[in-house]
């Protein structure tokens, strides 16, 4: 799966600093591998689109 941190539920707007980040408080090692690129794909990655359940029911 692809992903795209604007299209995810976690991808929320700090006001502290003004901007969007990703709102999952990741420990010291998931922050590196993530610094570092080594995910091909992000593993909390959370659709934000509203109708995404309602097509798992259909």
């Amino acid at each position: 799966m692809a992903t795209n941190c604007e299209q995810c539920v976690n991808y929320e707007y700090d006001e502290d600093y003004d901007c969007y980040r990703c709102g999952i408080d990741l420990d010291e090692d998931e922050a590196e591998r993530f610094m570092t690129r080594r995910y091909a794909n992000c593993p909390f990655y959370t659709p934000g689109d509203e109708y995404f359940i309602v097509r798992k029911q259909i």
